[in-house]
């Protein structure tokens, strides 16, 4: 039997190879965290022993590092093995807010709202419609991968359309535009939690909210949709024709009596808890204002402070009413069964923010933080390099980590702790590095192979095209990621210059200090 000839390697393959390799060098994250947690610990002693310091930048006291390999370091690492676990900030919110989602997710609620909003869209409209769902179904983790992504493939073949193309405008739009949405979601308070153990390496007392990009991330979203169907009609669709491409096996079900009836309830609780929203903010005596507050953002701290728990109670509360008028729900059990759900998928996570959350304290508790961000910050003043260009190298740096550590959560854990307080003795506001670290976490996903979802979009590819592998999805979305990071990029850029706020209570700037070396 004559064997078949080995397909000739393209650059991009040989690039892929490298990248894939590289990637899979690295240990599992929280096994890196573990790794990195030991580092620390080992540094801690060397910086002690050569006695390095600098001056706080805010009360000028001398800052030395703190040896943890020493007998008083050991007492309190064994002490504090579980509270640092317990009271790692991100913690707590992601959990809150995923028994939330998740009754809404096991009640058919997001599933349903995916399909009536594509299988609704005419058909001049289907790519915008199918990124701009992508975009949104992010509010809800990560169901568009496994319920939009192949939908979309259905939907496209449906409209006569390749199924190819279909999936990479949903993958474009779950991943690629993984940091833009009209609304808050679970991914929001984890890396809000993150900025501020980070943040308070340099003050103590600093809070992030998890609204702190909101308003940037509601104008990225028609920017990304626009984006997306740019480059999916005038790019990618040159490269996948249009032609029957049906097995006779593709169908889409239209919604049943009892999902839109179970939508109509859940468009009711919607209002009411809206309503309730509005009149516990708007009015100066509203319940979740600050009574007696002058100032319009500060009064609203309470509500501020509570947007986890109030997208905890609307995914509940809203989940609830589609799954009663839907005959999902039917009792408590299945309620708590959501919730259940939604928690077991965290069991990987867990294991993560463990591990990080040693990393993050051990590395707070020997200075090293901001020992490292006063020195940087004096070597980028020296630099003089304006800040502007400063953030797009850094939006530049987190996308190309990205390609060999997918995990937005891990990555920021281990950028932020460095990272933020650098920049906030540059003067910048931590919610700043924030939004140009989640921007840079985006626009390369797409084309990540250390991405969590990166198989499936190859199986979900395979159904149509059995020889794809990740050449071809890195070929189809390779467009759409230098598009999002050249649109992205402008977009942080104005808006940076014009001073808009990026979210409610998030300033661009950090006050002013002294210099450490004056």
């Amino acid at each position: 039997m004559t064997q078949a000839p080995t397909p000739r390697r393209t650059a991009v393959d040989r690039f892929l190879g490298i990248v894939e390799y590289a990637g899979n060098l690295l240990p599992h994250p929280a096994t890196l965290f573990f790794l990195l947690t030991l580092a620390v610990v080992v540094a801690s002693a060397i910086a002690a022993q050569f006695d390095l310091s600098v001056a706080h930048p805010k009360t000028g006291e001398l800052v030395t590092p703190v040896n943890l390999l020493s007998v008083d370091g050991l007492q309190r690492i064994m002490a504090s093995l579980v509270t640092n676990f317990t009271g790692f900030a991100p913690l707590g919110t992601v959990l809150v807010a995923l028994i939330g989602i998740g009754v809404a997710e096991h009640s058919g609620l997001i599933g349903a709202c995916l399909r009536i909003v594509v299988l609704n869209a005419p058909r001049f409209l289907l790519t915008p419609i199918v990124v701009f769902a992508g975009v949104m179904s992010n509010m809800a983790s990560e169901i568009g991968y496994v319920l939009l992504v192949p939908l979309a493939g259905l939907l496209y073949v449906a409209a006569g359309r390749h199924p190819i193309l279909g999936i990479a405008a949903a993958f474009a739009g779950v991943s690629g535009g993984y940091s833009a949405n009209l609304l808050l979601g679970t991914i929001d308070p984890l890396l809000s939690g993150l900025s501020q153990e980070a943040a308070r390496i340099v003050d103590p007392t600093y809070s992030v909210n998890a609204a702190a990009n909101l308003f940037f991330m509601q104008a990225s979203t028609p920017l990304i949709t626009l984006l997306g169907w740019f480059v999916t009609e005038k790019i990618v669709a040159r490269r996948f024709p249009d032609g029957d491409y049906g097995r006779g096996d593709e169908k889409i079900e239209g919604l049943s009596a009892a999902e839109k009836r179970g939508l109509a309830y859940a468009g009711i609780a919607t209002v009411a808890l809206t309503v309730l929203v509005l009149l516990a903010t708007v009015p100066a005596n509203g319940a979740l204002r600050l009574a007696g507050e002058t100032d319009t953002l500060k009064s609203l701290a309470p509500f501020l402070n509570g947007i986890v728990a109030l997208i905890f109670v609307a995914g509940a509360l809203v989940g609830i009413a589609y799954g009663v008028g839907a005959g999902t729900i039917k009792s408590d059990a299945d309620v708590v069964n959501g919730m259940s759900k939604s928690m077991g998928t965290l069991a990987s996570y867990l294991v993560l923010v463990f591990f990080a959350a040693q990393f993050v304290a051990l590395f707070n508790w020997t200075q090293l933080g901001l020992i490292f961000a006063v020195e940087g910050a004096e070597t980028l003043k020296a630099i003089g390099l304006p800040k502007i260009p400063l953030l797009l190298c850094f939006i530049l740096l987190t996308a190309m980590v990205n390609l060999a550590m997918g995990s937005a959560s891990a990555k920021w854990a281990l950028m932020a702790p460095v990272f933020i307080p650098m920049f906030m003795l540059l003067g910048y506001s931590p919610e700043v590095t924030q939004t140009a670290y989640r921007i840079g976490d985006s626009v390369t996903n797409i084309i990540s192979p250390m991405m969590s979802y990166f198989a499936l979009v190859i199986a979900f590819l395979q159904r149509y095209e059995p020889k794809a592998g990740i050449g071809t999805v890195v070929a189809t979305m390779v467009p759409y990621s230098i598009v999002f990071l050249i649109g992205w990029a402008a977009l942080f850029s104005v808006w940076i210059l014009m001073g808009w706020p990026l979210g409610l209570d998030a300033p661009l700037s950090y006050p002013a200090v002294p210099s450490a070396a004056g």
